[in-house]
């Protein structure tokens, strides 16, 4: 999969493409050696900005409840400019791709302090019977709250 950033010249611009946009200070302590963010944090702010993204669905009462829920099946990431503290990057996430058994979430990090997107991401989400441990297809509540959030993937 090929991403492009997104070209925005502000975080207002950035923002708009995005249906849920999750800002993140940037640690002192996720600075590695190098004097840059490592690469694991940028991991961790997917995972939190894939968070966001559901409970803006408000699918937090049916992963605890449900057999079935979203695993990552995996995660991809991009680095395009050096990112060092302090900063703020405001993660947006949005559904890019939505198929019969899961989805693809795009992740773009947009840096305050640079006015760019400094790194690209995405994932595969596949939905599984934690039951059967069998992929099931995406339907019913989540497919709804999905469509809801993001009506262009109809």
């Amino acid at each position: 999969m090929i991403m492009k950033a997104h070209s925005a010249d502000t975080l207002e611009q950035f923002t708009q493409d995005f249906p849920v946009v999750l800002p993140i200070r940037v640690a002192w302590g996720e600075m590695d050696a190098f004097q840059h963010v490592n690469n694991v944090s940028y991991i961790r702010y997917f995972e939190s900005a894939r968070i966001a993204y559901m409970e803006t669905m408000k699918m937090e009462a049916n992963i605890k409840t449900s057999p079935v829920g979203p695993i990552l099946g995996d995660i991809y990431c991009r680095y395009r400019r050096p990112v060092v503290y302090p900063d703020t990057l405001h993660i947006g996430t949005k559904i890019s791709e939505l198929n019969e058994f899961g989805f693809v979430m795009e992740y773009q990090a947009f840096s305050e302090k640079q006015q760019t997107v400094t790194t690209l991401g995405h994932c595969k989400i596949v939905m599984i019977d934690y039951r059967s441990n069998q992929k099931v297809a995406v339907e019913g509540d989540m497919l709804e709250k999905i469509l809801k959030l993001q009506p262009e993937l109809k």
